[in-house]
């Protein structure tokens, strides 16, 4: 993805130029991908309402003149259930190994829980030289009479760290929580070019852009069972971009779900998909979307290394 920079801005990196990585850790549905969007201007992670949307490390590359700050969205931080969680918590981690920034972010509309106080233990062997940020989001949904209570709760977890509370959807505190980030970041050059937004490739958010919809629009527990690969993108003569995707689901009940009567639901997250495409890639999309039955994929290895759920794939 590239934005319509002014290069001329970028030309020389100025003395006291400041780069380097921000992990955004947390527990499941806390607003991480939702925040780096609206840090970054632009949508660079899938959101949903429902947790886990999030499974692989994801960079938001921000570049101004006098900075560029790389996000670093990861899954959220849980007891793993099977081999695919236990891969999201592993990425997760190691995450905070490569990070110069560690911006932990928690839902101050509730009281921490048994995950926030893991994650503050985990949180509290980071090196002295990575700085550590407390976010505490949904300001928006906090009551003022519970304002102090909970703020103080979370900063008990995490007493080295700055703290701010801010809305990520609202956008209350978003600029002074940017603004902390920025003076947090080491000296350096940048990393990446100043058009580069992020490191996925355009077959990897189609198939984002396909199982967000799907975890938009059904329920219980297929969205969590789903993988989506591209199989084919192509640049047809007519302008139109021809793009083949697999939905794989792990029962023949799932996949019934997904296609829904005559075909009406498997039509509906097309067309909802579609749109997302071709926003992204500027210009008219032809999808053509196949179910696949992959039984119990979420707990085999060979499935996860294939589906490029595997530090190995």
């Amino acid at each position: 993805m590239t934005d319509n920079l002014d290069l001329e801005r970028f030309d020389e990196e100025p003395e006291g130029h400041k780069s380097g990585f921000v992990a955004v850790v947390g527990r499941p549905n806390v607003g991480k991908s939702t925040l780096i969007n609206a840090l970054m201007g632009q949508k660079i992670a899938i959101v949903s309402p429902r947790p886990q949307t999030t499974r692989t490390r994801q960079l938001g590359i921000l570049t101004e003149p006098h900075y560029q700050m790389v996000f670093m969205d990861t899954p959220g931080l849980m007891k793993p259930r099977h081999k695919l969680d236990e891969f999201m918590v592993e990425t997760a981690v190691s995450t905070l190994e490569e990070a110069d920034v560690v911006l932990w972010l928690v839902d101050g509309s509730d009281m921490p829980g048994p995950g926030d106080k893991a994650i503050a233990r985990q949180l509290a062997g980071l090196s002295d030289a990575v700085k550590l940020i407390l976010g505490i989001n949904k300001s928006d949904q906090l009551a003022p009479e519970r304002v102090l209570t909970h703020t103080e709760a979370y900063r008990a977890l995490a007493p080295q760290a700055d703290w701010i509370l801010f809305s990520a959807l609202r956008g209350n505190g978003r600029d002074e929580l940017l603004h902390m980030l920025i003076d947090a970041l080491p000296e350096g050059p940048r990393f990446y070019p100043e058009d580069q937004t992020t490191d996925l490739y355009l077959r990897d958010m189609v198939a984002e852009a396909i199982r967000e919809q799907i975890m938009l629009q059904l329920r219980d527990e297929v969205p969590y069972g789903v993988a989506v690969q591209t199989d084919e993108y192509k640049e047809r003569p007519n302008g139109v971009t021809y793009i083949s995707a697999n939905i794989f689901v792990e029962r023949d009940t799932h996949k019934r779900i997904l296609i829904g009567a005559k075909g009406a639901q498997l039509r509906k997250l097309g067309a909802a998909a579609r749109k997302e495409i071709e926003k992204l890639i500027e210009g008219k999309v032809f999808l053509d979307l196949w179910v696949k039955v992959e039984p119990k994929w979420r707990r085999n290895e060979r499935a996860l290394k294939r589906f490029g759920y595997s530090d190995n794939s």
